[in-house]
């Protein structure tokens, strides 16, 4: 019976070897205890803690900040309702937001005369 090395995973952050001493799995890979970080605010995180998002790992304030619903009744107490379109967190330009509905209207309808 020939002799087997352990099998070797790389930490998705900084692309290291991870030991099982030093190990934190989340998000169906294994992380160093030090880069298991927030992508946005570098806050620690633990597996209850976190969001993941193709890939990127998020505390989950910094997650339903990027990726959550946004608008009047979304948010966190009074005077919520702002103009941030989430631009300093990647996200785009708040252009293509509208409160127009994203439907075609059924044929003849508004062709009153």
């Amino acid at each position: 019976m020939p002799f087997k090395p352990p099998e070797v995973v790389k930490c998705p952050k900084c692309n290291q070897n991870v030991y099982a001493a030093e190990e934190v799995p989340a998000a169906g890979k294994k992380w160093h205890k030090m880069c298991f970080k927030c992508g946005l605010c570098k806050k620690m995180l633990e597996a209850m803690t976190m969001a993941e998002h193709e890939g990127q790992v998020y505390c989950k304030q910094c997650y339903g900040r990027k990726f959550g619903p946004k608008g009047y009744g979304f948010g966190q107490g009074a005077g919520t309702l702002g103009m941030d379109t989430g631009e300093h967190l990647g996200n785009k330009s708040g252009s293509e937001m509208t409160n127009k509905p994203n439907y075609a209207p059924p044929p003849g309808a508004g062709l009153h005369e």
